[in-house]
């Protein structure tokens, strides 16, 4: 984002993303004049942005450009797309644009030691983890993650005096002007690769592309860096080959330079020995893929100067995630729980980690297939793998799925039945109204519900316990 002229007003277009939202109001606290646009602006974001003296404009509309006061720079986001009103207007006005990851480096990562936590799966957690602990032990790092740490209370901030920028780093796209991996952006000093998978279905055609942004993202981590990565994972291994700056495994097995052993897994949370110092560490998180959040996050805070003590009394202290195994409430006896999972690998997991947390009752899993890929059927016959770990399923109405052609379209009708063939029983419904009126009959007391979506849902988790609620006596 090279610049002659000093940026003192910027435009947001796509203010209303979680992560767009949270920038705009860092640049705003630096005393920049800071205007964003959207489709639709309501609460909770209206209220946000409003809070942060930040004025929203809807719907999308070229005037929006000349009402922010003809901004220095116009920040463009990843879902905009040709066509859209104000992206034409700046494209044709010759206005200076860039992408939300061009302006999370220059405003808030450069000159800062930038830790990137990357992976197909655990990023929110790893990242939300390693920003606990360095807050706890008194470093106030800035972050950039996407969630709601419990304990952060907030998923980005940037403290003027931070040292480190802890950020999560996603291998989606740029922006439509910028096809790379938003993780390329973000100058990285130390980076954590916890696993990759086949994801992303709408950009990625292929594992093999999903790799090759890997390598080029290790790529440009310099010699007096590192990359903290799962050895346990082939494909990361393959990634990390012949890397040109300095690596470390971590992961359960052995052959890694950091490891877990004796690893207990309880319904308060799990244990297990750092291999290396055989000293012990407790996290309040559920389930075997947890350990190795917390094994690479014991890992980077070893790396930047923590010391194990600092380490575990910040372990001790976390509070996890909304979204990430939430809790929403229990009614007439039944757990409503609340999980971002919406990859099959994520939902196995979760439930099995659920198998240990909730030990002897009886599980529920209501997913929507919403994310670019589960609307599709590169997964289809894994979800239903997935899925038939827990003791019954409702599936809803697939999100959009009229936009894709119907050789890609995931088949509900076809992933129940897989399911049902697996001795358990499944559901397909319409949406989040229907699943609550079928299974709000057949839940007892002590059952839990796991609902698993990357969206609102129809607000299906009040729902449920409204409608449980009014079976208590």
């Amino acid at each position: 984002m090279l610049t002659v002229e000093p940026i003192r007003s910027v435009h947001f277009v796509g203010v209303c993303g979680t992560a767009m939202a949270a920038v705009a109001a860092q640049l705003q606290q630096r005393g920049l004049r800071v205007t964003g646009s959207d489709e639709n602006v309501y609460p909770p974001m209206s209220t946000f942005l409003a809070g942060q003296g930040i004025t929203a404009f809807s719907p999308y509309a070229a005037a929006n450009l000349d009402a922010a006061g003809k901004p220095d720079l116009v920040v463009i986001g990843n879902v905009i797309r040709r066509g859209n009103p104000e992206a034409e207007a700046v494209l044709e006005r010759r206005l200076r644009y860039a992408s939300l990851p061009d302006v999370i480096r220059e405003f808030l990562i450069r000159g800062r030691t930038s830790i990137v936590v990357s992976g197909t799966h655990g990023k929110t957690t790893t990242a939300s983890l390693l920003a606990w602990t360095f807050q706890h032990a008194g470093l106030a790092p800035g972050y950039m993650i996407g969630g709601i740490p419990l304990n952060l209370g907030q998923g980005c901030a940037c403290p003027a005096g931070a040292h480190h920028f802890i950020i999560e780093g996603d291998e989606y796209d740029t922006a439509f002007f910028d096809k790379r991996s938003k993780f390329i952006h973000y100058l990285p000093d130390t980076v954590i690769i916890n696993n990759i998978e086949f994801d992303h279905a709408d950009i990625f055609p292929s594992l093999d592309d999903i790799k090759l942004t890997f390598r080029r993202f290790v790529n440009i981590v310099p010699r007096n860096g590192l990359v903290l990565a799962n050895g346990d994972d082939v494909n990361v291994r393959a990634v990390i080959a012949n890397a040109p700056c300095p690596i470390k495994t971590f992961g359960l097995g052995p052959g890694n330079d950091i490891r877990a052993t004796d690893i207990v897994l309880a319904a308060a949370g799990s244990t297990f020995t750092l291999d290396a110092s055989r000293s012990t560490l407790h996290v309040p998180l559920l389930g075997e893929y947890n350990v190795r959040n917390a094994l690479a996050v014991a890992a980077a805070s070893l790396h930047h100067g923590l010391s194990q003590e600092q380490i575990q009394a910040a372990f001790s202290g976390f509070r996890g995630i909304k979204r990430r195994q939430e809790i929403r409430g229990v009614a007439a006896g039944v757990t409503i729980v609340d999980d971002f999972g919406h990859h099959p690998t994520a939902i196995r997991e979760t439930v099995r980690a659920f198998r240990v947390r909730f030990a002897g009752c009886r599980l529920w899993a209501v997913f929507e297939p919403r994310s670019n890929t589960t609307r599709r059927c590169v997964f289809q016959n894994e979800l239903a793998a997935a899925l038939a770990e827990a003791d019954g399923c409702f599936v809803s109405r697939v999100n959009r799925l009229e936009e894709l052609p119907e050789h890609e379209r995931l088949s509900p009708e076809k992933l129940v039945a897989d399911i049902a063939a697996r001795g358990r029983p499944a559901h397909y419904l319409d949406d989040a109204d229907a699943i609550v009126a079928a299974i709000v009959p057949q839940l007892r007391p002590t059952d839990v519900v796991a609902v698993f979506s990357n969206g609102g849902f129809g607000g299906i988790h009040g729902k449920l316990l409204e409608a449980l609620s009014r079976r208590q006596p």
